[in-house]
């Protein structure tokens, strides 16, 4: 294969993962200004409609351990094909549901097969891109379509919700995954599988599923049960008992393991991971709290609620491309530290809002500094996670770092919405609501703030690109004006 078409191949694959990683971070949000349409349409209550979000944060950061490690021993293209049609399948149900079991059933079918395509997306990506500014551009797409999802996805569930109905937030997806399938047929070279070795732990898999989400679920109730009660304690317990089993079985599994635990022996790895949960989990609350409070106390409409949430996502995307050019210059912790610092200051922000405060005056602001913040460490953190990797590992280290972020998701959305619910109390007024929506939103840049303390003492000192590597990375038509000088 010539260059040109070298060039070519990996231009369609990276378009596959960019497909891909904004259609799985899209449908984390997506949903979020319909949940009140959804719950009139469909007959939810309070504390069922979370499971709407739950549902698939669940499966999918649950099932990411095992989809990666499928991709490993299967071969990406099948896995990642599989996913996809998986998902588009599950969308096409979740819009025609008409009960809410359909709903969270057809929402949980969609993680499963998230959890398929997104680590097998990523290890494609790590493995296509292995070195040099490629890799940096290629990473700094990626983290650019990841946030770009995850942020216009409220935009674009706002506007659906308003003019087409909420339905359309679950069929939106179908496009998207037509394209992607199309895109990944084409441009993903159909390698021969790796050697075939033992199978993937499937126990392990259902032990870390369930005991997540019986840990969230716990955490969920404590609007119902205070958290000293014996109900409360009885499934927090259980879900700790069964995430115990998870680590025994994983240590003594005659079986492949989901993640050799040796893995966690890379500091690299264990720092980006843990501050990916807690990111994961401080940005999906607040996602959550801006939404109810554009609503709730502002008094916006679905569509124009999705607009206000513009800013962020163009801060998220601003700040993914100034990490691609300062990736050049510095290393990926310290861009780390950097990101996290200036989001959780946005997140602080956020936590001074008023129940008769404005958009301008109480979002726009908070919305551009928290935005760049984590457009900025969404790129160094995927390269952080897969340092010192092997390749016959990649997929397991992309489903490892994917799931620490949803679950984190999961976990922020569940303890900092409890923490909030407390803090209103049983009044719903705009003024209840607004303190109870700024005290989680505090809680988030405490758990940023956390995130950063967490870089800076876990993950290892990394060099600073060699004056090879930045020769690498200056323009072309720099490199060219220096061959024609020669």
């Amino acid at each position: 294969m010539n260059t040109i078409e070298s060039q070519a191949r990996t231009g369609v694959v990276l378009a596959a993962v960019a497909v891909v990683q904004f259609m799985v971070s899209l449908d984390l949000s997506v949903v979020n200004v319909g949940l009140p349409e959804i719950a009139a349409g469909l007959g939810f209550g309070a504390v069922g409609l979370t499971w709407v979000i739950h549902a698939y944060a669940l499966t999918f950061g649950g099932l990411l351990l095992l989809g990666g490690k499928a991709a490993d021993r299967y071969g990406r293209r099948p896995v990642l094909l599989a996913g996809l049609v998986l998902f588009g399948l599950a969308s096409l149900a979740g819009g025609f549901a008409v009960e809410p079991g359909h709903l969270v059933a057809a929402r949980a079918l969609q993680g499963v097969g998230a959890a398929a395509l997104a680590p097998a997306a990523l290890a494609l990506l790590a493995t296509t891109f292995p070195a040099g500014r490629a890799r940096v551009r290629a990473f700094g797409v990626w983290s650019a379509t990841n946030a770009a999802g995850a942020a216009l996805g409220v935009l674009i569930g706002g506007l659906l919700t308003e003019y087409a109905g909420w339905r359309w937030v679950m069929f939106v997806n179908v496009p998207m995954a037509a394209v992607a399938l199309a895109l990944a047929w084409r441009g993903v070279p159909a390698r021969p599988a790796p050697a075939p070795g033992r199978r993937p732990d499937v126990v392990g898999a259902v032990l870390a599923t369930a005991g997540m989400s019986l840990l969230v679920f716990g955490i969920v109730r404590t609007e119902q049960y205070a958290w000293t009660s014996s109900v409360t304690l009885a499934t927090l317990g259980g879900a700790v008992a069964l995430l115990a089993a998870f680590v025994l079985v994983e240590r003594t599994t005659t079986r492949e393991p989901l993640i050799r635990l040796g893995l966690f022996a890379n500091r690299s790895v264990v720092g980006a991971n843990v501050y990916s949960l807690l990111s994961g989990a401080a940005m999906a609350a607040s996602f959550y709290f801006l939404s109810l409070y554009l609503q709730r106390v502002l008094g916006n409409g679905p569509a124009l609620a999705g607009l206000q949430f513009l800013p962020v996502a163009l801060g998220v995307i601003a700040g993914s491309v100034l990490a691609v050019k300062l990736g050049y210059r510095f290393a990926p912790r310290t861009l780390l530290v950097a990101g996290g610092l200036v989001t959780a200051s946005g997140m602080a922000w956020f936590g001074m809002i008023s129940p008769d405060g404005g958009f301008v005056t109480d979002i726009l602001g908070p919305s551009i500094v928290a935005g760049i913040g984590f457009g900025i460490g969404l790129g160094p953190l995927v390269a952080l996670a897969t340092t010192g990797v092997a390749a016959h590992e990649s997929g397991t280290a992309s489903g490892l770092l994917n799931s620490s972020r949803q679950l984190g998701a999961a976990l922020g959305l569940a303890a900092l919405g409890s923490a909030a619910h407390q803090r209103s109390g049983p009044a719903a007024t705009a003024a209840a609501l607004s303190d109870g929506y700024a005290f989680g939103l505090t809680l988030g840049a405490v758990l940023l703030a956390g995130a950063v303390l967490v870089a800076l003492t876990v993950l290892p000192w990394s060099r600073r690109p060699t004056q090879a590597e930045r020769a690498e990375a200056r323009p072309r038509a720099d490199l060219s004006k220096e061959g024609r000088s020669a």
